[in-house]
């Protein structure tokens, strides 16, 4: 068996796991959210989740992978009760992500593609209608989403074959370190448009009124499911990175570090969005795909250099979801290779065959299989692989993980403490402990049923 690699820097580690937690929700969902939502006032109550539920619960999934220096698949093996059942999570966590690669790799090849469709010069000069257009026509053909995921699993693999210290951390942290530059220049760049002003108003100045007619539950339970969403928790995402850290820093401080990093870029997207949105398009801001694959093409074929700035803003994007594809695609590595014993290259070249043919259901849900509609008319297939992991196995799994850690039926709240607070750092304190045990499982629980309901509303 391979000896358990440890990361070169704690640098690499807060890139590696705020890369997990970085993604395509942070930008075509966390700004429309703040603008439709109130503004400055969902951002406090973003901020207050994020704090209250989000990186408590990501302490304990790096405590779990450092305590038991396994992945998902054995962690609670090491860690649970003799004749304890808790290990069952560890397989479904397993599923979970396989079940977000079948998807998130197929969204990460079309960031791919339109970054070489802007670097191409292929927006430059067409009319509005012919932009929009391009999405659609993108969804209906199956040969090329097949080639752009194809290459998206192919890198994927590669970087994480080479392992975990002289490839994934590596190249991680050029793309990350990439990734912040281009989207300080994408924000500095916002800043000189003409509909700065209104847009930055938009986006952060509180609006009561705003709130009034959203409804004040509806905001708070948004911001309770963005701030938990952007974190990546419940399936072993961030289990496994601290499965590859040492003892010397405190995971409470290194889980808020990450949250602060992935807060930021969530931020600094808004700062890149709002104000090109109110200089080129009448300040009309969607969410979801239509916002970057629609919206977006257009606003820079008006922009003065729009092809560069285009070509920036998708080579961010795809950098912030290939971030994402490396730290799932380690964590499935690790699982299969717990289970099996197999070696690193075996399972990276098993994955990508396996992978390409799993990520085939989502492809043609676009197109061949269009007719199934899981959720009725205008549903796909992403929308029910999207379901299971959002709605179901993330906030489950990261009720599973808090129970596991405060209950004296699973690895109990002194183990999982001492396990957090070694090294320097912020640390658990004690009066946290009657919040952790009780109060966070009840906020888990509720965001569940909340989670479930507000989807099929």
């Amino acid at each position: 068996m391979e000896k358990r690699e440890k990361l070169g820097s704690r640098l690499g580690f807060i890139l590696l796991s705020a890369g997990c937690a970085i993604g395509v929700g942070n930008v075509w969902k966390f700004p429309y959210m703040v603008g439709q939502n109130g503004g400055g006032i969902f951002v406090l109550i973003y901020l207050f989740f994020l704090i209250a539920m989000g990186v408590p619960v990501m302490t304990m999934e790096f405590s779990l992978g450092r305590a038991s220096q396994k992945s998902m698949t054995k962690l609670y093996d090491e860690l649970e009760p003799k004749g304890s059942k808790w290990h069952f999570h560890g397989y479904a966590a397993l599923i979970g992500n396989i079940l977000l690669m079948m998807f998130y790799t197929v969204v990460c090849g079309w960031l791919l593609q339109y970054f070489v469709k802007m670097l191409g010069g292929d927006f430059t000069g067409v009319s509005n209608e012919v932009a929009v257009s391009q999405y659609s026509e993108m969804l209906a053909n199956p040969w090329m989403q097949m080639l752009f995921t194809g290459i998206v699993i192919v890198i994927g693999f590669l970087v994480c074959a080479f392992g975990v210290k002289n490839s994934l951390e590596r190249v991680t942290k050029v793309m990350m370190i990439a990734l912040l530059v281009i989207m300080v220049a994408l924000a500095i760049n916002g800043f000189f448009m003409e509909g700065t002003l209104e847009g930055l108003k938009f986006y952060l100045v509180p609006n009561i009124d705003n709130v009034k007619e959203v409804g004040i539950f509806n905001v708070i339970t948004g911001a309770m499911s963005q701030a938990f969403f952007t974190l990546s928790l419940g399936i072993g995402s961030m289990a496994i990175f601290g499965s590859y850290l040492d003892k010397d820093r405190s995971l409470f401080g290194e889980a808020i570090n990450v949250a602060v990093l992935d807060t930021l870029v969530a931020i600094i997207a808004g700062l890149i969005i709002f104000p090109a949105c109110f200089t080129y398009n009448n300040g009309n801001v969607n969410a979801g795909p239509p916002l970057i694959f629609e919206t977006l093409p257009n606003i820079f074929n008006n922009m003065p250099l729009g092809r560069l700035w285009g070509s920036l803003f998708f080579l961010f994007l795809t950098f912030a979801a290939l971030s994402t594809v490396f730290a799932v695609f380690e964590n499935i590595i690790a699982c299969v290779q717990d289970l099996t014993k197999w070696s690193r290259k075996k399972i990276c070249i098993i994955g990508t065959f396996a992978m390409f043919v799993l990520a085939l259901p989502c492809i043609l849900g676009f197109n061949v299989l269009s007719g199934f509609a899981p959720f009725g008319e205008g549903s796909v297939v992403l929308d029910l692989e999207d379901f299971i992991v959002s709605n179901l196995l993330l906030p489950i799994g990261s009720f599973v993980f808090v129970m596991f850690c405060t209950s004296k039926y699973g690895w109990g709240y002194d183990n999982f403490v001492n396990e957090a607070n070694q090294g320097k750092g912020l640390k658990v304190q004690k009066w946290m402990k009657v919040y952790f045990k009780y109060v966070l499982p009840i906020l888990l629980f509720a965001f569940i049923i909340i989670s479930i309901v507000t989807f099929f509303l």
